[in-house]
């Protein structure tokens, strides 16, 4: 991997070391060869720098470049893909190509990712009821790599970042939340695709500790049902 010199600018990456919004950064990052520093939050004690880079969100992931902060992931994947290394682009150049890239990306943001920790994050009846749209947020994705090895196509791109997260975060919430979604018979090209996107190397080697993401999302899941049942 090509790593770029000092002289690009200093860039931090404020994060968590479990936010799958933040290792979207870290792989692109990562891929661009880009030197940056990380800064872990705490968000029940959030830093007075990172309400001062976001005070609008105030949450991670934002990326400082020469003291400028860029704030929220799909955008600092954009500002990431456009700032360094122009050959190795995520976006495609085709503009409708770019276009349609930004939209499944808003998908996977606003409804695949939402629904499916909706279902994660419930138990009982509620979770039988939010099993159903998560399914069929997922079953848009599956189309989305039919005659594909990647989203892009034959070659790994944005998309690819953006739903990266299903390829582990998906088996730690099966394994934490007694939540099977991913079946072979119904998403066999999901299943495919994270297998080869596990195997590319700066993904391999930045996933999160596996025993400490179980036992953040056990504590994350049994929050948010004893919150849930203090309000019924």
């Amino acid at each position: 991997m090509t790593v770029l010199s000092k002289e690009m600018g200093e860039v931090k990456l404020f994060r968590t070391w479990s936010s799958p919004y933040a290792l979207r950064v870290v792989w692109a990052l990562k891929l661009k060869g880009v030197e940056y520093e990380t800064v872990y939050e705490d968000l029940a004690n959030k830093s007075s720098l990172l309400l001062e880079y976001n005070p609008v969100y105030k949450k991670v992931p934002v990326l400082l470049h020469n003291g400028t902060p860029i704030c929220e992931s799909l955008v600092i994947l954009e500002y990431v893909d456009e700032t360094w290394n122009p050959t190795a682009r995520f976006l495609p150049q085709d503009p409708l190509a770019r276009a349609t890239a930004r939209f499944w990306a808003k998908f996977n943001d606003d409804q695949v990712a939402p629904s499916v920790f909706r279902a994660y994050t419930s138990q009982g009846v509620e979770q039988e009821e939010a099993i159903g749209p998560a399914l069929e947020n997922l079953d848009v994705v599956e189309k989305q790599l039919i005659g594909k090895k990647f989203f892009n196509g034959e070659s790994f791109g944005f998309l690819d970042l953006v739903f990266g997260w299903i390829a582990k975060y998906l088996g730690i919430f099966e394994e934490t939340g007694s939540l099977k979604l991913l079946e072979e018979d119904r998403f066999p090209l999901i299943m495919a695709w994270k297998d080869k996107f596990s195997d590319i190397p700066v993904v391999k080697e930045n996933w999160p500790d596996q025993n400490k993401l179980i036992t953040k999302f056990e504590l994350m899941r049994e929050y948010f049902i004893s919150n849930a049942a203090g309000c019924n």
